[in-house]
């Protein structure tokens, strides 16, 4: 079992990448482990108001802290090819060593609509990113290798190539996936399991179909990485957290499938919809620390490895003072 970390999570989506730089090494500083970024092309709301590019973020990041670092999550199938991904990956961990990490996704139309074409169903979807992440892991082992390699699948062509830029010992690939087949994939195909606060059963069927599918590709499930990005909403008092909540991140309010839309104007339309009683169960909104130190503990004790934690208001440096000092402590295995 890895060491137990809990890192920030920096939404590209709500704030400039300068800010987001400054915001993750103000985290380091109070004693958060790392960086997961969000790779978005559009915000979920316009009141968000940004979307940068994860991998120059990221490089930034680099250079300004220590800690690990991963984009939460990109999609290897419609925006980018995956050797496209995998040359990105590879060249982040060549230029930080061993503070890297792939995470990957099936994709959501919001951000990946923006090249045309066929929006396929979730299936599909799910095909689309096991055979990238086939893809993305055959090339880093030829490229290590000094080898080239080709690929021809139901989704994906890469003529005959490698990456000439390569780290010694390539990026994990982890997935982020909520359903229990996919988990099963994840735990066969990938290196680790990324997914977000749900109900604790749910998560331990999650973690059960992840085992079973390392055991059969004869690896140790318990020493690979499972990974929880954690939204929450917390301020100075219980008013302005909800408020935070539902001007920030109504999505995080709605209680059906995202993966279809594909504008931030049709989800502002339905933010009008969602009521404070809409986050109950999906997400902490408290002035109290402790409430929300409580709440992280119960997937600490399911078994989680890395928490990536999420500030949904525009308060971030007030917060990550505040959860540095008075939760992060007070976290144990």
């Amino acid at each position: 079992m890895s060491d137990l970390t809990f890192g920030y999570a920096a939404m590209l989506e709500q704030f400039h990448p300068s800010e987001v730089v400054d915001l993750t090494a103000l985290a380091e500083e109070h004693g958060f482990s790392g960086c997961m970024a969000a790779d978005h092309f559009q915000p979920w709301v316009p009141q968000q108001g940004q979307a940068a590019f994860v991998w120059n973020v990221l490089t930034a990041v680099g250079e300004r802290t220590r800690g690990d670092m991963g984009p939460g999550v990109t999609c290897p199938s419609f925006r980018f090819h995956p050797a496209m991904v995998a040359q990105a990956a590879a060249t982040l961990e060549a230029m930080y060593p061993g503070r890297s990490w792939l995470g990957v996704g099936s994709g959501e139309a919001l951000n990946e609509h923006v090249i045309g074409g066929y929006w396929p169903e979730a299936g599909e979807r799910s095909r689309r990113m096991f055979e990238a992440i086939e893809l993305i892991k055959k090339l880093f082992d030829a490229s290590i290798a000094g080898k080239d390699i080709k690929h021809k699948g139901e989704f994906f062509t890469m003529e005959t190539s490698r990456l000439w830029t390569m780290p010694e010992v390539a990026p994990p690939v982890l997935v982020a996936t909520a359903g229990p087949i996919n988990a099963k994939k994840t735990g066969k195909l990938a290196d680790g399991i990324i997914t977000v606060g749900a109900p604790l059963e749910k998560i331990e069927g999650l973690f059960a179909k992840f085992a079973e599918g390392a055991r059969e590709a004869g690896k140790d499930p318990d020493t690979m990485p499972k990974v929880l990005q954690l939204h929450m909403s917390w301020a100075a008092t219980d008013e302005e957290a909800l408020s935070n909540a539902l001007t920030e991140w109504p999505n995080g309010g709605m209680k059906f499938p995202k993966a279809d839309i594909r504008s931030p104007h049709d989800f502002a339309q339905m933010a009008k919809l969602v009521r404070p009683e809409d986050f109950e169960g999906r997400m902490v909104i408290s002035s109290d620390p402790d409430e929300h130190r409580a709440y992280i503990q119960r997937f600490v004790d399911l078994g989680f490895d890395r928490i990536y934690l999420h500030n949904v208001g525009r308060n971030q440096a007030e917060w990550i003072e505040v959860f540095g000092r008075d939760v992060l402590p007070k976290l144990t295995r």
